[in-house]
């Protein structure tokens, strides 16, 4: 029997309820989920454990989200990790900004679980 290896997500916020809920959601969808609080945390896991895909909140401590997707985004070593940023800044603004750093979605809380997840599978497959 083949054993089929799971698709390792970084799930970044500081909002533990949320990364719960998240990974709840993620882990039933058969995702492996790694977290991280601050974005300090969150730079050091992406770089270390290198996910197959980054959800990333962008109102973080110590680094904001759109300094991490930059910073991972302009280095050739994890330019190819796709990054959802999952936020709460709706503003057109901050959506352009969000693309402009490299985002490769960009979905505002409160989400709806089915759209992620069909984000997830999209920019995985």
């Amino acid at each position: 029997m083949e054993i089929i290896e799971k698709k390792r997500i970084l799930a970044v916020d500081d909002e533990e309820s949320l990364i719960a809920a998240l990974t709840c959601r993620l882990e039933a969808s058969n995702y492996e989920v790694i977290h991280a609080f601050d974005g300090r945390e969150a730079l050091s896991k992406a770089k270390g454990e290198k996910p197959d895909l980054i959800i990333l909140d962008i109102m973080l401590p110590f680094l904001d989200g759109f300094e991490i997707c930059r910073l991972l985004k302009f280095d050739s070593k994890y330019k190819d990790i796709p990054i959802v940023m999952l936020t709460s800044k709706v503003s057109d603004s901050d959506r352009k900004t969000g693309f402009e750093v490299g985002a490769d979605a960009y979905l505002t809380k409160p989400y709806e679980a089915r759209q992620l997840l069909e984000k997830i599978g999209e920019l995985l497959n």
